[in-house]
C-alpha cells in the first residue's frame, strides 16, 4: 500500500491494527489513584538506582526526522566523559534493510545494522518520520517482540504511530505532535491519547510529543534509571534543562475572534472587543436579542460550547497576546482581559495551558527587557 493510501486510513480513522500483547511491565512509579504515569513532571529518582539499561538500539525508517532522531543519539549515544562520569551504553542504529536510509531534508543515512539490535536490547527507540503512515511491518514486528520480552519501547512525534501499529497503545496513556494528536486517536480508539503533555510512561512504554519532547521524554527515563545526577549532567552537556514546565498545551497556537458562527458572528466580534468588561450570559442574550434561553441554546449549536467556555477561552488567547507582545504585570493583564486579578488568570491559564503566565512569558516573549509597557488601544 502507497504512503499516500496509507496516511489517508489513519487521517479517516479506518486504519486495520495490527494486535500484540497488551500487558505491561508494573509501572515504575506507584499508580495515583489508578491512573498511568502521565508525566509532564519530574519525578525524584535515586543516584543509586542500579543500571538495567545497556543496550539501546534506534531504529530508523525512510524520510527519518534528523531532529528526533538526533535526540535518541545525543541522550543515548555518547562517549564517555571524564568530567561527568557519564554511562556509555552499546548503542546502535539499525534499520529493516541496512544501506541506505531516505532522510526527510535532502541528505540520506548510511545505515550499517539490521534489526537484530533490536533483539538484544534493553531500550527500543523509535525515530520520527515523515511518512507516518508508511510503517514496514518488519520494523512493526521487531518492536512489538521486544516490548513482549520486557524491552523498554520509546517512540516521540509520529514515531506513535508504529506503536500504534504494534498494539501497543491499545488501554494505555500516550501522546504525540499536538499536531497529530486526533489523528492518533482516531486511528487507534483503544489509546488515550493525551495532547497536553511533553511525554507520557505507562509501563514499558514511552511516548513523546513532537521534536524538542523527544529529549525531554529521554531525560526522564535516564533520570528514572539512573537518578538526578546523571540526567542533569547529561541535559548540561546538551544545554538543555533538565526539565521544561508545562506540556504541550503551551506551544498550541490559540487565535482570537476565529469562531464560525452561523448567525451570532456580529455578537461574537463585540465579545472580543469587550472582554475587559461582566459579560454574563443575560447580557450576551440581549446583545443578540434573544433570551437568555434561547440564546445559550443557539450559541452551544452554533460554537459547539457555552458562553462561559467561550469567552474565558478568548480572554485567555488575548492574554497570551500580552504576555508576549507587553510589560505589562500579570495583574494588569488580568485585568485588560476580564479575569479581575492576577489570581484568577493564574488559574485558568495554569488549568488550560500547564504554565503560569509568568512562566509562558519567559519561554515566548517578543520584547526585551528594555522595552516599555506598551500595548495597542
Amino acid at each position: 500500500m502507497g504512503q499516500d493510501a496509507k496516511r489517508e486510513q489513519y487521517e479517516d480513522g479506518d486504519h486495520e491494527r495490527c494486535h500484540g500483547s497488551n500487558s505491561s511491565v508494573g509501572p515504575f512509579l506507584p499508580p495515583v489513584a489508578e491512573m498511568s504515569e502521565c508525566i509532564d513532571f519530574l519525578p525524584f529518582g535515586s543516584d543509586d538506582h542500579q543500571m538495567t539499561l545497556e543496550k539501546v538500539a534506534v531504529v530508523v525508517q525512510d524520510g527519518a526526522a534528523a531532529f528526533g532522531l538526533g535526540s535518541m543519539c545525543e541522550v543515548w549515544g555518547e562517549e564517555y566523559h571524564p568530567d561527568d562520569d557519564n554511562p556509555v551504553f552499546d548503542f546502535k542504529v539499525c534499520t529493516a534493510r541496512p544501506g541506505r536510509v531516505r532522510g526527510q531534508y535532502g541528505f540520506d543515512l548510511m545505515i550499517e545494522h539490521g534489526l537484530e539490535a533490536v533483539e538484544a536490547a534493553d531500550l527500543v527507540c523509535v525515530a520520527p518520520q515523515w511518512e507516518y503512515g508508511n510503517n514496514d511491518p518488519d520494523v512493526i514486528e521487531a518492536v512489538r517482540a521486544a516490548h513482549d520480552r520486557g524491552a523498554v519501547v520509546s517512540a516521540h512525534c509520529t514515531a506513535s504511530f508504529l506503536l500504534g501499529d504494534a498494539g501497543l497503545l491499545d488501554g494505555r496513556e500516550c501522546t504525540t505532535h499536538w499536531r497529530y494528536a486526533d489523528i492518533l486517536q482516531r486511528a487507534f480508539p483503544a489509546a488515550r491519547v493525551n495532547p497536553d503533555v511533553l511525554y507520557v510512561l505507562d509501563g514499558n512504554v514511552l511516548t513523546g510529543a513532537g521534536s524538542a519532547a523527544g529529549i525531554d521524554a529521554q531525560l526522564h527515563l535516564m533520570r528514572r534509571e539512573f537518578g538526578a545526577r546523571v540526567a542533569a549532567t547529561t541535559a548540561r552537556r546538551i544545554v538543555v534543562p533538565p526539565h521544561r514546565d508545562g506540556g504541550q498545551a503551551q506551544f498550541i497556537r490559540t487565535p482570537m475572534g476565529q469562531t464560525e458562527a452561523d448567525t451570532l458572528g456580529p455578537l461574537l466580534e463585540w465579545a472580543t472587543e469587550h472582554l475587559d468588561e461582566a459579560l454574563p450570559v443575560e447580557r450576551l442574550a440581549a446583545q443578540a436579542h434573544m433570551s437568555a434561553r434561547t440564546f445559550a441554546r443557539r450559541f452551544r449549536d452554533e460554537t459547539g460550547t457555552t458562553p462561559l467556555q467561550w469567552i474565558t477561552g478568548q480572554r485567555l488567547a488575548l492574554a497570551e497576546e500580552l504576555l508576549e507582545q507587553t510589560t505589562l504585570s500579570v495583574e494588569l493583564i488580568a485585568g485588560r482581559v476580564g479575569f479581575g486579578n492576577a489570581a484568577t488568570l493564574r488559574h485558568h491559564f495554569t488549568a488550560t495551558r500547564g504554565t503560569t503566565p509568568q512562566a509562558y512569558r519567559r519561554t515566548f516573549t517578543c520584547l526585551d527587557e528594555r522595552e516599555t509597557d506598551e500595548v495597542p488601544a
